[in-house]
């Protein structure tokens, strides 16, 4: 395997970290209207990933950052193509994290509530956009001889785009409720249970369609890592099947652990069906981008992959302590002591 092959699953590597991680923190935060009867439930729901959101974060900078060291000619295209929902998932993200700093400056029920609706805006405007940005990726996108996306927003919003993009934000808002149910205790435990159980039905069948759908795609275009394609995709649905399972027996780390899988697997199909392209081009297959035509230089890749070598176990132990150190549940009467100490 050469480098731009090996950098090519690096980087799907690392947005598979970045959807699992932030996936569910983009589901905490959708969670939060259904879960949030009161404020000491709201602050139960937003402190189950309080310690850990702005790190989970930062995977999709160094997902980013890879991208455009390793892909630059990827990197140039997707980021002038897909400029609009790019820029609308990075104003969502702001809107989020402003929202937790901000929402207990002012002890306020109105102030408190506009931030808790901005949160879950911006929790589900990426959790939406992300997807329907990965399969247009892979579904194919226009794009002319010089390498440059020629559609325009409404070429994004297309059938099979927004398909991805709401199995995504149903994967996610699923696997962010079983968090909720992993993390609290109560009240707040008990309805994540039941809203897990609400969601099950169409969360399976956004999923289901996604995977055929992208099947086809790849069995359309002769992809070579077709079988790898479809085993991906039945251990995503046998994954999801099982913590739906998991969820209904009352096994809630379990049901978060196969949530988990459920995503690896599902990115990993769309990524799979993606090689050996990194972009491909729908109007016409000579200019689509591979990754051959759209690496760096050979220099540039060994740098990476020492540089690789290096940090990321560094970055996995770090994040590895941080979940260790707050693996704690965030009780009801933890929150309320909390206030009663600051009153």
């Amino acid at each position: 395997m050469d480098l731009a092959t090996l950098w090519f699953f690096i980087v799907g590597v690392l947005f598979v970290g970045y959807f699992v991680l932030d996936g569910f923190d983009f589901g905490v935060g959708m969670s939060l209207p259904f879960l949030g009867k009161d404020e000491v439930s709201r602050r139960q729901v937003i402190n189950t990933i309080g310690p850990v959101w702005d790190l989970n974060e930062t995977w999709v900078i160094v997902a980013g950052a890879c991208l455009f060291a390793a892909f630059p000619e990827w990197y140039a295209t997707l980021f002038s193509g897909f400029y609009l929902p790019l820029l609308l998932i990075l104003l969502a993200l702001i809107v989020r994290g402003v929202s937790f700093e901000y929402r207990h400056q002012r002890d306020d029920i109105a102030w408190k509530r506009r931030f808790d609706g901005m949160i879950t805006i911006g929790s589900a405007v990426p959790a939406l956009l992300w997807g329907v940005a990965v399969g247009n990726i892979v579904q194919g996108v226009p794009i002319d001889a010089d390498k440059n996306f020629t559609g325009s927003l409404f070429t994004l919003l297309n059938p099979y785009g927004l398909w991805v993009g709401v199995t995504t934000l149903l994967l996610f808002f699923l696997h962010g409720v079983y968090f909720v149910g992993l993390k609290t205790d109560g009240q707040v435990h008990h309805d994540a249970q039941a809203l897990g159980k609400k969601l099950a039905i169409p969360t399976v069948i956004f999923a289901a369609g996604c995977v055929v759908w992208t099947i086809a795609i790849a069995a359309g275009r002769e992809a070579p890592l077709l079988p790898a394609v479809i085993a991906c995709g039945v251990i995503a649905a046998v994954a999801l099947l099982a913590s739906i399972a998991f969820n209904w027996v009352d096994r809630d780390g379990k049901a978060f652990a196969a949530g988990a899988v459920t995503i690896v697997f599902a990115v990993l199909t769309l990524w799979l069906a993606l090689f050996p392209y990194v972009m491909p081009a729908s109007n016409d297959p000579a200019n689509s981008l591979t990754i051959a035509n759209a690496s760096s230089t050979q220099m540039t890749l060994e740098i990476m992959s020492w540089a690789a070598l290096v940090f990321l176990p560094l970055v996995l132990a770090y994040q590895g302590w941080t979940y260790w150190v707050f693996r704690k549940r965030i009780t009801r009467t933890m929150i309320e002591k909390a206030e009663a100490s600051a009153h």
